[in-house]
């Protein structure tokens, strides 16, 4: 029928089964704990549930709601940048609700990249930021953040990044609080950056969906910063603040200009979605400080359970000021260093399962022996998942 030719297209034919999914069925297959893929074993607030449940039987949404997205949660999207930030956008021109952050980035890069330009991102990445840059017929640089055994950190290499910046690049695609390090861009960082994006005139995309769950330092909006207002496209969504990953509520903020382009291509890959949902994420962005205090803290305290756990059971770990997971180094357990074989033997050698950094590097080598453990799960799940990890 196609004399021999491919299915899948040349720019997506590098991209296959997700880590995510394989790993998440192995752990259904072997009855393990499934601390590989990013999502809660729990909900969350039952007000916000409960506000899910009052938009459905009041109708609100149940069809198709505006392009935009419903005027209540830009109005809150807004509201919230500027309570969080002091940033200050029109809902009506510079806020745009998207099928979660994902599709944001996808509107994003497909909406703002011709064949050929560069995207320059920090590596290890986001597995989406790859396919997505491959759709757009981009080019995608990466920028590898350096582990520091001492420090058990990830850093930035800023001479690194300035030299990764050709003619040809148009974006940078930058993420912070970073998945999978865990690391926090400082606000040195950033005033770099910036400077780097005003002086080579480029475009940033800002994936900010881990805003609230920071540890250590704080998080800072790159659009906050001198020049970055006009050129940001800024990122977030509900799932891993309201611990509602399903729900697919993610939202962009920007200039009119890019959120006309962004929407331009976000129009013809959902059109719309989460209408219910829209109106609950509108009242959870209004919840008080110590809803968002009491989220940190609660996460903190898993971080340092499984942190604790890990390293007692013999991995090297990379401690996160951030985020919801923890990397190791698994070699101090396995002289070979390689995370692939090593999360694929873990379910069946303690019941734990856990995603391989190298699935997130273009430079494989780099994230070869590094591993992801997830600690967005009950404190008896950790537990046990500890204790059985102490069994390696």
């Amino acid at each position: 029928m196609t004399q021999g030719r491919p299915l899948l297209n040349r720019r997506l034919a590098e991209f296959g089964t997700t880590i995510f999914a394989e790993m998440s069925a192995l752990a259904v297959r072997t009855g393990a704990i499934n601390l590989g893929q990013g999502f809660p074993d729990t909900d969350g607030p039952e007000e916000v549930r409960e506000a899910a449940v009052r938009a459905l039987r009041a109708g609100h949404g149940n069809q198709y709601p505006p392009g935009p997205g419903v005027p209540e949660l830009r109005t809150a999207i807004a509201a919230h940048q500027q309570r969080r930030y002091a940033l200050t956008y029109d809902p009506d021109t510079e806020v745009l609700v998207t099928a979660g952050a994902t599709e944001a980035i996808a509107a994003a890069l497909l909406a703002l990249l011709e064949p050929g330009d560069e995207v320059v991102a920090l590596e290890p990445y986001y597995d989406s930021y790859a396919a997505c840059i491959a759709m757009a017929g981009a080019t995608r640089v990466p920028v590898t953040l350096h582990p520091e055994p001492s420090t058990g950190t990830y850093r930035l290499d800023l001479g690194e990044l300035r030299a990764a910046v050709t003619p040809r690049t148009r974006l940078l695609l930058l993420n912070t609080p970073h998945n999978p390090t865990g690391t926090v861009l400082t606000r040195e960082e950033l005033a770099a950056i910036a400077e780097l994006a005003c002086e080579r005139d480029l475009l940033v995309v800002t994936d900010e969906v881990y805003e609230h769950l920071v540890f250590e330092g704080e998080h800072l909006p790159l659009a906050g910063f001198p020049g970055m207002r006009e050129r940001t496209v800024t990122i977030s969504s509900a799932g891993k603040t309201f611990s509602f990953t399903g729900w697919k509520v993610g939202w962009v903020t920007a200039s009119p200009e890019l959120v006309t382009a962004v929407r331009s291509a976000k129009q013809y890959l959902t059109y719309v979605a989460s209408g219910p949902f829209q109106y609950a994420v509108a009242e959870a962005l209004s919840l008080p400080d110590s809803y968002f205090d009491a989220l940190r803290a609660d996460l903190r305290t898993k971080r340092d359970l499984l942190s604790g756990g890990l390293a007692e059971a013999g991995f090297d770990v990379y401690r996160p000021a951030g985020t919801y997971f923890v990397t190791t180094d698994i070699r101090p357990l396995d002289s070979s260093g390689d995370g692939f074989a090593f999360c694929r033997s873990l379910p069946e050698r303690c019941g734990v399962v856990a995603v391989p950094n190298a699935v997130f590097y273009d430079h494989r080598e780099q994230g070869a022996p590094f591993v992801r453990f997830a600690f967005c799960k009950r404190t008896e799940v950790l537990e046990e998942a500890v204790s059985r990890l102490k069994g390696l």
